[in-house]
């Protein structure tokens, strides 16, 4: 697909286990070719270089795991309308895959990540910023099915790391930068509510009066900051 205007970065921030992959994907399954999706889990360190023991003993729950440099590179890059390769992480080894994976701006960029906008620069380079209000509760839950189903580990490992470790870290990292949002959403999220959202978006990138990227019965007017509760 041509660009012929300025990709549109859209963050999606929360704790872990708030639904941010899910609503990136359904973004992009709704918008089609005009969209793509990159997630800043795929920016950990590569710990290739330490034994395997070592590993383990890493907070991925602190920001300083990530690879903020070349994340904010990438980002650049789509945002100025280059394709790029884009790093691939595999969480069962905590290394980088040797072979990234291409990735071709579209006039909308998910981006989806914990910690997306506490620095500020960063968080200058998005044109909407989305934060997910979850309850600890259900963000226990789905981290559990998820480590359990995609991520090779066990029980006892995920309940331990996620009450010492996640939920803390969620305090001190995550949840304050809901301040920082455009837009807040309590978990779950309901259909009109996600219809919303994509007026929204699609308004970042109006397209000419003839043709309407609203959806029926919903508004095309969005608050600058909102918080919708669930019904």
């Amino acid at each position: 697909m041509n660009i012929t205007t300025t990709p549109k970065l859209i963050a999606l921030v929360g704790g872990s286990g708030a639904g941010k992959t899910w609503l990136a994907n359904h973004l992009s399954q709704v918008l089609g070719d005009e969209a793509m999706s990159l997630s800043l889990d795929d920016f950990y360190h590569d710990l290739s270089a330490l034994p395997p023991a070592e590993r383990d003993k890493v907070n991925f729950d602190h920001p300083d795991a990530i690879d903020w440099s070349l994340f904010e590179k990438v980002l650049r890059e789509l945002q100025s309308g280059a394709s790029v390769l884009a790093p691939r992480y595999d969480f069962s080894s905590h290394t980088r895959l040797t072979e990234g994976e291409p990735c071709h701006p579209r006039p909308f960029i998910f981006v989806e990540g914990l910690w997306l906008l506490r620095n500020p620069g960063l968080r200058e380079l998005f044109d909407l910023r989305v934060f997910l209000r979850c309850s600890e509760s259900l963000r226990w839950q789905r981290r559990l099915t998820r480590d359990l189903n995609e991520r090779g580990r066990i029980a006892d490992s995920i309940c331990k790391q996620f009450w010492n470790v996640v939920a803390p870290m969620h305090d001190q990292f995550v949840k304050v930068q809901e301040a920082q949002a455009d837009l807040v959403f309590e978990e779950p999220i309901y259909q009109n509510e996600l219809d919303g959202l994509v007026v929204a978006i699609r308004a970042l990138h109006p397209k000419p009066a003839s043709t309407t990227w609203a959806l029926a019965g919903s508004s095309t007017t969005a608050p600058q900051v909102a918080v919708l509760q669930s019904l």
